[in-house]
């Protein structure tokens, strides 16, 4: 029987040694625990990599047992105007640390869901407040933070997970929870999470509510994700010349997933590598792809666009024969 813990809580690191393949960002701040002092720091980098259980290991291991009553953590999505900056975090900013602490820390998640408003005046209270607060700013693309915000804080780029990493949280979560993993069940779980540590959980605790032993058949069915095979069939018919072929496989995954063109475009991406073409070909795909990818956030139509994709491979395949 499954817990009814939320896994990706249940399992978050509570000390900086915890925490999973980030260890050169983890030796520096730990360097800041040992010296007692931090600057604002500024974490960047795609979801589910350990952002936010960097900055709660970090307090906890900052400020011991008190660290709750040091630190807030704020997400900028809920609220994203000037508002949030002149109220909730200047409150808290402008109140002394408790306990021995010397500085309390704010950390202000997604934070580039901020208008420029709002980043304009966490500016100033960055300045105004460093005797007693320091800020932890998380964002996934640290272009959309601006630049007077970016030169106050070290910056922190954290990468995507390895399949290393993440089979070591599951079989941590597999002897923690009693649970079984077959071969082709972790397989699945690491293509599926893509170095995302949060979404392999996830995709972990729903399998397992509904099969006592995790297959990777379990791990697609319950994350709506179509197997690697079935992409790479549906490919190889395109580019093989039989793009009816490829065109009702296509519905065929679409019915049995319910994907959205976006979801299929990535899996395209992903396995169009592992099909022997020429760099040529690879490139004028690619140069396709991200195309295809820029219309479909233009809101164009789904169907189309995945469609004249196949209809390209179709196109490049008979070129290769000749």
């Amino acid at each position: 029987m499954v817990s009814d813990d939320v896994w990706t809580e249940k399992y978050r690191p509570k000390t900086l040694d915890e925490i999973i393949g980030q260890e050169q960002i983890v030796r520096r701040l730990k360097s800041y625990v040992k010296s007692g002092n931090l600057p604002h720091l500024l974490f960047s980098g795609p979801p589910g990599v350990g952002k936010t259980a960097c900055a709660v290991a970090l307090a906890r291991d900052m400020f011991g047992d008190t660290w709750q009553n040091n630190f807030v953590e704020l997400n900028a999505s809920d609220e994203r105007g000037i508002d949030i900056v002149r109220n909730n975090i200047k409150n808290f900013a402008r109140t002394a640390p408790l306990g021995e602490a010397r500085f309390k820390i704010i950390f202000l998640d997604e934070a580039d869901a901020l208008t420029s408003d709002a980043q304009s005046a966490l500016r100033r209270t960055m300045e105004r407040y460093t005797a007693t607060c320091r800020f932890i700013i998380s964002c996934n693309y640290s272009s959309k933070i601006i630049e007077p915000i970016q030169s106050r804080c070290a910056i922190y780029r954290f990468g995507p997970l390895n399949p290393k990493d993440i089979e070591t949280m599951v079989r941590r979560i597999e002897k923690g929870e009693g649970i079984k993993i077959a071969k082709d069940g972790l397989d699945a779980i690491i293509y599926v999470a893509r170095g995302d540590m949060r979404k392999a959980v996830n995709s972990l605790q729903s399998s397992a509510t509904v099969s006592k032993e995790i297959t990777a058949e379990a791990v697609y069915e319950t994350t709506s994700t179509a197997r690697p095979k079935e992409i790479e069939d549906m490919l190889k018919l395109a580019l093989n010349g039989q793009f009816m072929d490829a065109r009702n496989k296509l519905d065929d995954l679409l019915i049995k997933y319910g994907f959205s063109g976006s979801d299929i475009i990535d899996q395209i991406y992903s396995a169009m590598f592992s099909l022997g073409l020429n760099e040529d070909v690879l490139v004028a795909l690619v140069d396709r792809i991200g195309e295809a990818d820029f219309r479909l956030t233009e809101g164009a139509s789904e169907r189309i666009q995945v469609e004249a994709l196949l209809a390209h491979f179709k196109m490049h395949g008979e070129t290769m024969k000749k």
